[in-house]
């Protein structure tokens, strides 16, 4: 393996690339154990896949906030190291597939010269920080929570209390009451609300997905915001040192807290915030002052009229809009990314943001200038409508890539879709259906929190392993953290998706025309 210099400003940066380096040669010559091994590559994003010889590196991006420069620099690195296509994953990071063991602390390195990282983002950690991208732009958020964010992002990147813990720890922030972020879902989440005036958290932990899904447990209707980076600590503690450490189907805070009960955990809590060294978060915070654009209605005629009423959103800020760019599964090529790169740097004052909906968010785009932008977007092939509604279809990798993958999600995606536009064109503008689809149980694609969801499995037919479909029905995210989540109702043979679709929204129609 060929060595090379970080050449990196950041001396604990370029330690980390050089010891990912170091280890991967002890690997290839037998001197550190797989699982040893494994771990540690976990820990700095570098995740097996399918493919046997490569690797999935996955980027972290905390809040899912790109820069134009980022967005380059990625589509440069994917082309290098990869095969020029990148993956937009639910977590609001970006994963670049079928990479060499070999070169990925090179890549890790270039990347880092565009202060992007690659720590954490997968293994036993504390996990991508997600967040709403409409944090700063919501008109109905108290307090932009974003530098909150970046506080417990920054707070947790390589801190001990994090670095071997017996799953993964998700933490998420809401905008708003609306829970964007889905807090619900997560092992922290938090949703921002005022007292007196003064800006705090509602806090919701020990949510999850996978084969068992769990609703987060309200602890508190206000934390201090100042005290956001203690109770963080805190119940990171609480879960490393209480957490099951050899099963690893129950070793998540979820499973902690039926097996200890609530209570149990709030003392244990209430302990660890005694002793926790975290600092208080001394930010000048801005309480929410909306002067909203107005949105002006389109008639649905022309393919700039159909976006801007299904992808175009009014801002807090007056005379500025957002608009979501609807990325099909979350794949794009590296030319795509280079030339929505000029695109926002162009037309936004800001970064953009990546969605848990596989989506972009590039926001402060003056009213004037949305029919440029979006004709602009036609250039780069990234101006499909329908971002928010039932074609927006969310889809994990499945078999594509991923080792644990039982079933397809591009194909069933793309099966679903061609029902949608042939047969159901009028249900294209229904925001209050969701399709998400994953490729096994353990829920990266969602399935459990949408309306209609699918998640991959098998029937055991005389002998033979036939590829099938869970469905799930009913989920939906009610608001201020509470939920439902969808109920498992039949499964079918794979190639039978479009006969099911069909059928479960002519059911929709007929329920909405009753109604």
């Amino acid at each position: 393996m060929q060595s090379f210099r970080t050449e990196l400003e950041n001396p604990v940066v370029e330690k980390d690339i050089l010891e990912l380096e170091k280890k991967i040669y002890q690997y290839r010559n037998g001197e550190i154990a797989e699982e040893s091994f494994r771990s540690l590559r976990l820990a700095r994003g570098v995740y097996g896949q399918r493919q046997q010889g490569v690797q999935m590196v996955r980027i972290k991006l905390p809040l899912g906030i790109i820069s134009p420069d980022q967005l380059r620099r990625i589509a440069l690195i994917s082309k290098e190291y990869s095969n020029g296509k990148v993956h937009l994953t639910t977590r609001q990071d970006i994963q670049i597939h079928h990479v060499s063991l070999d070169r990925t602390p090179e890549l890790w390195a270039e990347l880092e010269k565009n202060d992007i990282t690659l720590r954490e983002a997968c293994g036993n950690t504390v996990r991508n920080i997600t967040a709403s991208p409409f944090a700063g732009v919501d008109a109905e958020e108290p307090f932009d929570i974003t530098p909150y964010g970046f506080e417990l992002f920054r707070y947790f990147l390589r801190n001990p209390i994090g670095q071997e813990l017996g799953r993964k720890f998700k933490v998420a922030l809401s905008s708003s009451f609306r829970d964007q972020a889905r807090t619900y879902i997560h092992d922290l989440g938090l949703i921002p609300v005022l007292q007196d005036n003064q800006p705090g958290f509602k806090v919701l932990i020990g949510g999850g997905l996978g084969a068992q899904p769990a609703h987060a447990i309200s602890i508190t209707d206000f934390l201090p915001a100042e005290d956001l980076l203690k109770f963080g600590e805190a119940i990171v503690k609480v879960f490393d040192r209480l957490g099951e450490r050899n099963k690893r189907q129950k070793a998540r805070l979820k499973f902690l807290i039926k097996e200890i009960g609530i209570e149990k955990l709030k003392s244990e809590l209430a302990t660890e915030l005694v002793y926790t060294s975290a600092p208080k978060i001394l930010i000048d915070t801005k309480i929410n002052i909306s002067s909203v654009s107005k949105k002006k209605k389109g008639n649905r005629l022309t393919p700039f009229e159909k976006w801007y009423e299904t992808n175009v959103f009014a801002q807090k800020q007056n005379g500025h809009f957002s608009a979501l760019i609807k990325i099909t599964n979350g794949n794009m090529t590296a030319d795509q990314l280079i030339q929505l790169a000029d695109i926002i740097e162009y037309y936004s004052g800001e970064s953009a943001r990546l969605t848990i909906d596989q989506n972009i968010l590039v926001r402060s785009i003056p009213e004037d200038l949305l029919e440029d932008f979006f004709h602009d977007l036609q250039k780069a092939d990234v101006s499909d409508f329908g971002a928010g509604t039932i074609r927006d279809i969310t889809a994990c990798p499945g078999t594509s890539t991923c080792n644990l993958g039982i079933t397809s999600t591009y194909n069933v995606a793309e099966v679903i879709e061609k029902v949608l536009v042939s047969e159901f064109n009028e249900l294209i503008f229904e925001e209050e259906i969701v399709i998400k689809i994953s490729g096994c149980m353990n829920a990266c694609g969602q399935h459990a929190v949408a309306d209609i969801g699918f998640h991959g499995s098998s029937f055991q037919v005389n002998g033979n392993t036939i590829p099938a479909l869970q469905v799930l029905l009913g989920g939906a995210n009610i608001g201020n953290g509470a939920a439902q989540f969808a109920d498992k109702v039949i499964k079918v043979p794979t190639k039978r998706v479009e006969h099911v679709i069909r059928f479960i929204l002519n059911d929709f129609k007929r329920e909405k025309q009753n109604f």
